[in-house]
């Protein structure tokens, strides 16, 4: 039997720049929340380490010389004194350089299920180090749930209250590369942001929409004028119909829009899909959490289900 790890598209709702590190490195305050879109891990049993790509993005990774979910899987072994290998397959559904966190959610996706595989069983505190070392994003893809971010992104608190809503990512097909981004950004000279005012909690789609309206994405104008794509991209969601709230996540070029459910968001990506048919576009029920995570021990002719839904 192999193990399958869904590896969710992280999505920032609001990203405020906080200030920066004598490192150069930015302070972010960001709340996220995990799409039902995603990549999927398969592992199998095996003496020696291998990983096989496939899937529609599988070609913009095949020029990688050491892979973060190679490199996450020699981490674990290193901690744990293993010595046996692992079979791999990634495959590949989530857009590359895309502001949705898919390399850091294949590493945690990686970390998962090789835990199990090797039946090691670490403590999550272990684990959780683990993740950090290999990238800032990688300890909140770990989780795979609601949470605050804080420092440069490794800092995971709980996230306020969330309701169930319906959620539409689109991506224009242009990747836009997260250093480019924040030096962009660095370039404006902008004020830095104040930490978001957020409830303990929300009851509905429409009060969370509000409430996120009133923050931003700090990224946003600088990535629009790296990729203009990202402006055709966010008037095409804020037009559909129901849509509450359209922002990039992350440093793009992946955009979302916020609805009441998952039908609303359904029949809106069908329309999106209609109107640009070359974009990525994927609708679900938004957040995804760890007891909701799909894939966490299917066989290998499981994976393609567990990925979610093309719109």
């Amino acid at each position: 039997m192999s193990l399958a790890e869904a590896a969710h598209a992280k999505v920032n709702l609001h990203l405020h720049v906080l200030g920066r590190r004598a490192d150069g490195y930015h302070l972010l305050d960001t709340l996220v929340v995990f799409a039902a879109a995603a990549d999927v891990l398969v592992a199998e049993p095996d003496d020696t380490l291998s990983l096989a790509i496939e899937g529609p993005f599988a070609a913009a990774l095949a020029g990688e010389a050491d892979n973060l979910v190679l490199r996450a899987a020699r981490a674990l072994a290193a901690a744990a004194g293993v010595t046996r290998g692992a079979r791999l397959r990634l495959v590949k559904r989530l857009p590359v350089a895309a502001g949705i966190g898919g390399g850091s959610a294949d590493a945690a996706a990686a970390l998962r299920a090789l835990d199990r595989l090797w039946g090691i069983d670490i403590e999550p505190e272990r684990l959780a180090a683990i993740a950090a070392r290999l990238g800032a994003d990688v300890p909140a893809c770990l989780a795979s749930g609601p949470a605050r971010l804080g420092g440069i992104g490794e800092r995971v608190a709980p996230a306020p209250g969330l309701p169930s809503f319906g959620l539409v990512l689109a991506n224009p097909g242009v990747a836009v590369a997260t250093p480019a981004v924040f030096a962009a950004y660095a370039a404006r000279g902008e004020a830095f942001d104040r930490p978001a005012a957020l409830p303990d909690a929300w009851r509905e789609a429409a009060a969370l929409a509000r409430d996120l309206a009133a923050c931003r994405n700090a990224l946003e104008p600088a990535a629009i004028a790296l990729c203009p794509a990202i402006a055709e991209v966010l008037a095409a969601l804020r037009a559909l119909p129901g849509a509450r709230l359209a922002r990039l996540s992350g440093s793009g070029a992946t955009c979302f829009a916020l609805f009441d459910d998952a039908a609303a968001a359904a029949a809106a990506a069908r329309r999106l899909a209609t109107a640009h048919p070359s974009w990525w576009i994927e609708a679900g029920l938004a957040p995804v959490t760890p007891a909701s995570r799909t894939g966490s021990r299917a066989p290998a002719g499981a994976a393609s289900a567990a990925a979610g839904p093309r719109a």
